[in-house]
């Protein structure tokens, strides 16, 4: 069994540190291959090491080779939505992970264990580019909408089927959720919220439906009829509505979240085979094909392309939204 030496503080999700841990030469394996000794007169370290680590313009990647973790951030520009920068950075990250799992000469694999969280405080994630869905949408740009639909399931998909590695999969949502968010949350094995989370599937308050994955992954967790009645309620629900509807796994203190990944691990990792193994069968049960979320994808685009005038204006309120609740955090 691995043991996870667990932080007695709260993890800052900004610097990636655990505050007043011990302080110790830490080896920082960089991604050109080279290597920084930090001395303890530089800085103050957390006590596990990070191996590897990926700083992309709207993308942090992690690995905790202790605890077998990569950790994923998504960090946007400007507001926190599903920017084109952040899926082509999202790609890039997984993509890393694939290079560290065929590095030769391993004794053992480097991570598993995926984590999919935000570097932005109280949100996960609100959800596609409205305004640029609007300006799409004036335009009848059919190849404009095909483009970002296809950028936001290409992760969706690599995240869903694991790329084949021998990982499990979580989101780790601390804040809202929405739309795009809800959407890649839904795509990992499991789903760890903290309690003051939201979520929700907006797209029908202006005559759209979440085309990215949403009704793929939650048709499979809760079934058909409640994944309808989620889509077209437009409701946001709480942590623990998510939690007692199955959607949410485990449920967090705020400001704990990283905590509860670190026990998770450490409470589940001696199963780990047989809970992998249980995941992967649900792909060969009920599999998630790059098909069947292109299907979704083209149906959405001639959906989007179909909207009035007053749905427009209506994605536009919600942009503004979006800009006001971004407001709150910064």
């Amino acid at each position: 069994m691995t043991v996870v030496t667990k932080p007695t503080l709260a993890f800052d999700r900004v610097s990636m540190t655990f505050p007043n841990r011990l302080r110790r030469p830490v080896d920082i394996t960089l991604l050109d291959g080279g290597s920084s000794a930090l001395s303890s007169a530089d800085a103050e370290m957390p006590a596990r090491s990070y191996p590897a680590e990926l700083n992309l313009p709207e993308f942090d990647a992690v690995l905790d080779d202790q605890a077998k973790i990569y950790w994923l951030y998504m960090r946007p520009e400007g507001r926190p939505i599903m920017t084109r920068g952040l899926l082509r950075d999202a790609m890039i990250a997984l993509n890393h992970l694939g290079e560290l799992f065929a590095k030769p000469g391993q004794a053992e694999a480097p991570a598993r264990y995926t984590v999919m969280a935000s570097r932005t405080p109280g949100i996960f994630n609100l959800g596609g580019d409205l305004r640029s869905f609007a300006d799409f949408v004036r335009r009848q740009d059919r190849a404009m909408l095909e483009a970002y639909g296809k950028a936001c399931i290409e992760p969706q998909f690599a995240r869903s089927t694991k790329m084949d590695l021998p990982v499990i999969s979580i989101s780790l949502v601390q804040g809202d959720a929405l739309g795009g968010g809800f959407e890649c949350a839904l795509a990992d094995d499991i789903i760890i919220a903290e309690k003051g989370a939201k979520f929700g599937l907006p797209e029908c308050l202006f005559s759209l439906f979440p085309g990215m994955g949403a009704l793929s992954f939650l048709t499979r967790k809760i079934g058909a009829s409640m994944a309808e009645k989620m889509v077209f309620s437009g409701k946001i629900y709480s942590a623990e509505e998510m939690h007692d509807l199955g959607v949410v796994d485990v449920l967090a203190e705020d400001g704990m979240g990283e905590q509860a990944i670190y026990d998770f691990v450490e409470k589940n990792d001696r199963g780990f085979a047989s809970r992998r193994a249980v995941y992967a069968a649900r792909q060969v049960i009920h599999p998630i094909t790059r098909a069947e979320l292109d299907r979704i994808v083209a149906m959405w685009v001639d959906a989007a392309l179909s909207l009035g005038p007053t749905d427009i204006r209506v994605m536009e309120r919600l942009a503004s939204a979006q800009d006001r609740r971004c407001a709150l955090v910064n």
